[in-house]
């Protein structure tokens, strides 16, 4: 059974922490398989498209993507433990939100083509290729697990108005996303 984990806002020591790796013992671990149904349940509760574990408080290099893409296809929902990126290309001009941020967004460079290697919930190799809205959920969600939050990174910091806006900052890495007049990431 899953438990809804609270999510930390950006007050939270935790959240500028760096991660510490998972050892391949601990991906198979019972409680660490439990900490993965959580984590998606408290993501799908939110609502939101990403969370990384320091989100709710555990400081390790693991998070889940759950999305939709702009062509409507569902990516997802993944677990990556122990990400990280081997390419990295392009720049995108992007608006972000963040569910540790709730109620805010700002305008965020991102890479707009990034590849992500690590370890599934088995503790099997993966690889993402990643573009759009699904890069921009995996570059966030690798910040989280690097102490950084998006208000790092971003300018013009701002409150959310629009209904958009409102749906980035509330509905996470979080939201649709790609152009710059358009909301991308809350989570």
């Amino acid at each position: 059974m899953a438990y809804l984990r609270t999510i930390l806002t950006d007050n939270h020591p935790t959240l500028r922490k760096m991660a510490k790796r998972y050892k391949a013992s601990e991906i198979i671990d019972p409680l660490t398989q439990q900490l993965i149904e959580d984590m998606l349940a408290t993501m799908y509760a939110a609502p939101g498209i990403g969370l990384a574990a320091p989100q709710i408080g555990v400081s390790k290099r693991m998070f889940v993507v759950d999305l939709q893409d702009r062509e409507g296809e569902r990516i997802g929902p993944l677990v990556v433990f122990n990400p990280r990126f081997t390419l990295t290309e392009g720049e995108v001009e992007l608006i972000e939100g963040c569910l540790s941020v709730p109620g805010f967004i700002g305008d965020v460079t991102r890479f707009e083509h990034v590849v992500c290697a690590g370890l599934d919930q088995n503790g099997e190799k993966v690889e993402y290729d990643a573009m759009g809205l699904f890069a921009q959920c995996l570059q966030h969600e690798m910040d989280h697990l690097d102490g950084i939050l998006y208000t790092d990174k971003a300018r013009n910091v701002r409150p959310a108005v629009t209904q958009s806006e409102i749906d980035a900052a509330e509905g996470g890495t979080d939201a649709p996303a790609a152009q710059p007049e358009e909301i991308a990431l809350s989570n």
